[in-house]
């Protein structure tokens, strides 16, 4: 009886979003679930900037900080459990449609929800690799899960599953994001984590797609090559999490490799992104990175970047608004490059057509399983 309710209650949604946006979607609309915008903001109004991204453009997407990087200040988007959870909730009043609301909550020192917020202390992956034991790692996971799914995310970008080839990585090995140094490690505490999530509702979105742990240098800053130091090693921990039967998202890296694609970085490659799509027959949304890293953004223009990355195979691309500018015009920006794009022929409608069935998929699936885990 249960079951049938909720299926009930997922069908009254979806027919829901149908008539509130019509069956046929602009291709303007279709664009704009593409992208995955930050914003400032601790509460909104109709006024709001994102109310009228969510309203007016019916963007896919919102990722939430607690630190504004252009300005150097607090707050940005986190000021509190209650404050975020009203935030939250006003997000998706204005979204027409079915909203990623994601955080970077993989624990340690990559965290939003900071106990000086009033949130429960997280440890450092790397802590939990060097115990590698379930039981405290679920604990952990589902601490973060269920803090996640009580604010109203549905997305968290976590966990890395980068190998921690080279402990001097200046933004995985150094800092604790990575379980081990050992693939399989990182791919049984990784499981763990995801799994805690799927029972929360919670969609994990495991990063950085080929493999970011054997660096020397971060994408924030310019270009991480590793064609010197990168293995297929570090492939393993996505074959064994993507054979099983989770439900996870991918997040590409910015990282060049040579010996994969001697043009692109990563998120721009379709050799890349094929290894992901055929090798390990992966056809769920694939995030990028931040497209307005400096691994991106300092070689390669917004149009060109934003058409190499939806050829590539990109599903949802991510602009943080939040590395070194911040411009209230991205989404007309992004929306209006697409359109032009597709409109010339450089982009395909039907890989818009694509990209955009698999959101709504997914997040059909999460308005299933955030009812389910009610």
């Amino acid at each position: 009886m249960k079951k049938l309710l909720v299926l009930l209650a997922v069908l009254s949604v979806l027919m829901s979003c149908q008539t509130k946006n019509g069956a046929n979607p602009t291709l303007e609309q279709k664009v704009a679930q593409m992208l995955m915008i930050g914003f400032r903001d601790t509460a909104i109004t109709a006024e709001s900037e994102v109310a009228h991204w969510l309203r007016d453009y019916q963007i896919g997407g919102v990722i939430l900080f607690d630190y504004d990087v252009p300005s150097k200040s607090r707050p940005r988007n986190v000021v509190s459990e209650r404050q975020v959870k009203c935030l939250i909730d006003s997000l998706r009043r204005f979204a027409r449609k079915p909203l990623f609301v994601a955080v970077d909550e993989e624990g340690g020192n990559v965290s939003r929800l900071k106990t000086r917020y009033g949130f429960e202390p997280t440890v450092t992956p790397q802590y939990l690799g060097t115990l590698d034991n379930e039981d405290s790692t679920r604990f952990y996971a589902r601490r973060i899960a269920q803090t996640c799914r009580s604010l109203g995310f549905n997305v968290n970008f976590a966990p890395s599953v980068d190998v921690n080839t080279n402990p001097d990585c200046p933004i995985i090995g150094r800092i604790g994001r990575s379980y081990s140094a050992d693939a399989e490690v990182v791919a049984r505490n990784a499981r763990w984590f995801v799994d805690e999530h799927n029972r929360q509702g919670v969609l994990c979105v495991i990063k950085h797609f080929p493999g970011h742990g054997s660096s020397v240098s971060d994408t924030h800053l310019g270009l991480a090559d590793v064609t010197q130091t990168w293995t297929n090693t570090e492939l393993l921990p996505y074959w064994l999490l993507l054979r099983d039967s989770l439900q996870v998202a991918v997040m590409t890296s910015h990282i060049f490799n040579r010996n994969i694609d001697s043009l692109y970085p990563a998120t721009l490659s379709e050799a890349t992104i094929s290894m992901l799509r055929n090798s390990l027959q992966y056809n769920g949304i694939i995030f990028s990175d931040d497209m307005m890293m400096n691994a991106i953004s300092k070689y390669c223009g917004l149009e060109d970047a934003i058409c190499l990355a939806i050829n590539a195979g990109v599903d949802v691309l991510v602009f943080s608004n939040n590395i070194d500018t911040y411009n209230p015009d991205i989404v007309k920006d992004a929306v209006e490059i697409i359109v032009r794009l597709v409109e010339s022929g450089k982009i395909q409608e039907e890989r818009i057509n694509e990209s955009y069935r698999r959101i709504m998929e997914a997040k059909t699936r999460l308005e299933n399983s955030e009812l389910m885990a009610e």
